[in-house]
């Protein structure tokens, strides 16, 4: 069994690792730091946990971990660091954008491997410490990284994905009042989203000659959990020829699949998943991508991370059946 400390215990993200982790059978939960829940009992703020465990949170930290993951809000990773250390075996998942982009990967003699299994899976298995990608980032890359890889690239690339209200973390805002959210739908951030660095960062580590725009359009539904995106190109093949690329490309991911059917979020809200649809229409092909933002998009993929890093089966408590119905 390894250790495992979390930070930022009191958001959405840490409570669905809390919730992943509890259930793993090679780790057991050492320390759950909140500094303004210290002493609480960790169902008393993540209650879906009520009855499962008797864990609370608390103000100290323990050195020695195996694995610490980092569940804070971004920017806050780095000041968090500077301020605690931790063992030299001790290996850091980090759920911020703290240090997803390659000028900001080494930090403090750290060097942060960027965690997308599906681009990165040999050196995440090698890795000390990890920087989990972003929720929009993980959908979209994985619905453009098959084209990169085969330097399909040639135009623009225009995007439009809609993610649930958790994506916006569990502080109450003007746009996350039930009564602003329910019954509604509105844009933020467009062209300028904070992920489109990284998306572009992993296009071009596979496509360098990339030099196209990806046109980014994020947008706030009205359900709980999910993203869903839609990405489309100029694209010179034909579909078949863009299905047997994204096959053989995913041909080895434990999470990733190709569907030959329409698709839709009920069929990955709650699991590890991402579902992705081809379709073409004249000479634009369209890629449809669907996961669940606090899973494949954050903690799922945190620990799918962190089985690499420990040399576990990928899959190993992440095997996670979708809420359907």
């Amino acid at each position: 069994m390894i250790q495992a400390g979390i930070v930022g215990g009191a958001g959405y993200t840490a409570g669905e690792l809390i919730r992943i982790l509890m259930y793993h059978p090679q780790v057991n939960i050492d320390f759950i730091y909140s500094t303004s829940n210290a002493g609480n009992a960790v169902s008393k703020v993540h209650q879906d946990l009520i009855g499962s465990t008797d864990l609370q949170f608390t103000d100290t930290i323990n050195a020695d971990v195996d694995v610490l993951f980092l569940c804070l809000g971004h920017g806050n990773s780095t000041a968090f660091l500077e301020n605690n250390s931790f063992s030299d075996a001790t290996k850091i998942i980090d759920l911020s954008n703290d240090f997803r982009l390659e000028a900001d990967a080494n930090f403090n003699g750290m060097e942060f491997v960027y965690g997308l299994p599906e681009l990165n899976k040999e050196a995440i298995v090698n890795a000390k410490y990890l920087a989990n990608p972003g929720c929009f980032a993980t959908a979209i890359q994985l619905a453009l990284l098959p084209l990169a890889s085969d330097g399909k690239f040639k135009d623009d690339v225009h995007i439009n994905a809609v993610t649930g209200a958790t994506g916006a973390g569990t502080s109450l805002s003007a746009t996350t009042h039930f009564t602003w959210r329910d019954n509604n739908f509105s844009y933020y951030k467009p062209f300028t989203h904070q992920h489109l660095g990284e998306i572009n960062q992993s296009v071009k580590q596979l496509q360098s000659n990339f030099n196209s725009e990806i046109i980014f359009m994020p947008n706030r539904g009205d359900f709980s959990r999910g993203i869903f995106a839609t990405a489309y190109t100029k694209y010179e093949g034909t579909l078949e020829d863009a299905k047997t690329l994204y096959k053989s490309f995913y041909k080895d991911a434990k999470f990733t699949v190709v569907s030959d059917e329409d698709i839709h979020l009920k069929q990955v809200v709650n699991t590890n998943k991402c579902i992705l649809h081809l379709h073409k229409h004249n000479d634009k092909l369209l890629v449809t991508s669907v996961i669940d933002n606090l899973l494949k998009g954050a903690s799922g993929q945190a620990v799918q991370n962190m089985n690499l890093m420990f040399g576990f089966e990928e899959t190993e408590g992440v095997q996670l059946k979708a809420t359907y119905f």
